[in-house]
Parts: C-alpha cells; sequence; structure tokens
C-alpha cells in the first residue's frame, strides 16, 4: 500500500496540547487510566512499563501512584513544552518514539493513547513497533489505544470550529483518504494573545486484520481486542480499538 508523510513537525506541540487538553475530562481521564489499571492487572513481568507519547501525563501519573503499575510508570515524550506542564508524580524522558533509548528486554510493558504510534509513515511503523519488541521482555505487554478503520473511513470529510474555554479558537478539517487508510487534517488554533498555530496531520488506520498481521510481524502476538473502554467486543458500533498484545520469546 502507498505510504504517506506524517504529520508535520508544527502539529505534534503546543498546538495539540493547547488544543487537545481542554476536551480530556476528568471523567473521561478516569475511564481510561482504569481501563490501563485492567489490561495491566495480571502482567507478570517485573521492570518499568512505559506511556509512549505520554503528554502532559494525565494517565501516567494517577497509574504510577496506585493500583498495579503503582511505582512502575515511565513517560516518554518528545515535545518538550508537554513535559514542562506534566503533572507531577512520574519519571519522563525526552525521546522520540523512532528511536527508543531503553535497553533490549528492560521494559515490562509499554502503552500508548489516541493512535500515537500511526502517525508516521508504514515503514517507520515497523521500524517503530520492531524497536519496541527489541526493548521488552518476552512476556512483556503492549495496549494500544485507537479508532476502528470502519468508523474513520464511514465519517467522509469533516470540518468545525469552536472556541475554547481561554477564548482560543480552534478550527479543524478532515478527509479519509482510503487509498493510504489516512486521515488528512489540518488544524488552527488562535489564541487570545493573537497568536495563531497551524499544523497538518496524516493518521494511519489499520483495518483489523492488518494490525492483526502488523503486530504479529514485528514480534507480539495479539491477545484481545475490544471495542470499548470496559472491554466490550469489537463490533461495527464501536467507537474505540484497544488492543492487547504480548511480546513473544526468542
Amino acid at each position: 500500500m502507498p505510504s504517506s508523510p506524517p504529520a508535520d513537525s508544527g502539529f505534534f506541540g503546543e498546538l495539540y496540547l493547547r488544543s487537545t487538553r481542554p476536551f480530556l475530562s476528568a471523567e473521561t481521564t478516569a475511564r481510561e487510566v482504569a481501563c490501563l489499571r485492567r489490561a495491566f492487572a495480571s502482567l507478570a513481568v517485573p521492570g518499568p512499563v512505559v506511556d509512549l507519547g505520554c503528554g502532559h501525563g494525565r494517565h501516567a501519573a494517577p497509574l504510577n501512584a496506585t493500583g498495579p503499575l503503582a511505582g512502575r510508570v515511565l513517560g516518554l515524550e518528545l515535545d518538550a513544552l508537554s513535559l514542562q506542564e506534566r503533572l507531577p508524580g512520574f519519571p519522563a524522558v525526552r525521546a522520540d518514539l523512532r528511536a527508543l533509548p531503553f535497553a533490549s528486554r528492560s521494559l515490562a510493558g509499554a502503552y500508548t493513547w489516541y493512535s500515537t504510534l500511526f502517525v508516521f509513515s508504514d515503514a517507520e511503523h515497523v521500524s517503530l513497533l520492531q524497536g519496541l519488541a527489541r526493548c521488552l521482555q518476552p512476556g512483556g505487554r503492549l495496549v494500544l489505544h485507537t479508532v476502528p478503520h470502519e468508523r474513520i473511513a464511514s465519517q467522509g470529510d469533516a470540518s468545525f470550529r469552536t472556541q475554547l474555554p481561554d477564548g482560543s479558537v480552534l478550527f479543524e478539517e478532515s478527509r479519509f483518504d482510503a487509498v493510504r487508510g489516512r486521515d488528512l487534517g489540518h488544524r488552527r488554533l488562535t489564541l487570545p494573545d493573537g497568536r495563531t498555530l497551524s499544523g497538518r496531520y496524516a493518521i494511519r488506520y489499520y483495518p483489523r486484520a492488518e494490525l492483526t498481521q502488523l503486530l504479529e510481524f514485528t514480534g507480539f502476538s495479539v491477545d484481545w481486542l475490544h471495542g470499548g473502554l470496559e472491554g466490550e467486543p469489537l463490533s461495527e458500533a464501536s467507537l474505540d480499538l484497544i488492543v492487547g498484545a504480548t511480546r513473544r520469546g526468542g
């Protein structure tokens, strides 16, 4: 399948932080954290679990405080502003997902939310997952969240404009490229101080069979695919696709 360029450098930085944080309610975060706690509750492998693309730490901070991952969570984030403004209570490193700074077999697990792993080229997705498999111990767990391909493909072109609580004005438009399996979008945020932040993204959404094949090719075994935060079966009506996979031995 043809590849496509990743998001430009202006998207995953201040623009992303300022434009997404107002929509992430405490209730939403609590439900997602509870989902991750259940997903890692049976993890038997010792060692750290990394939040890949931790942002300002809304998952990492509570997970590292209590529950099965208490004291084990490490954040990884490339954006300096997100790290500067992150919640207290967990360690973090600044690094690129495509060049993970961890020793081989040093991690017990990893998780990622909102299609964070799939904003690069198809070839980079393979390399990234192979690198992650190298860092995980055999039996280590990967949990990733994305949106079902079918749901994105059915939405067609979309656009919206809204004012955020701080007075910023957010505008976004997107279209799904069925040939490349990517949601292509442009986001613009006009801040109260008059500055305008703008960036483009190209997020890859793999059909279920292709995603399973990708994970198996890069060293994982898929354990389950859920269609919601409570472990609902994946269906045509699902809003979420949450995958649990295990790093194979060898």
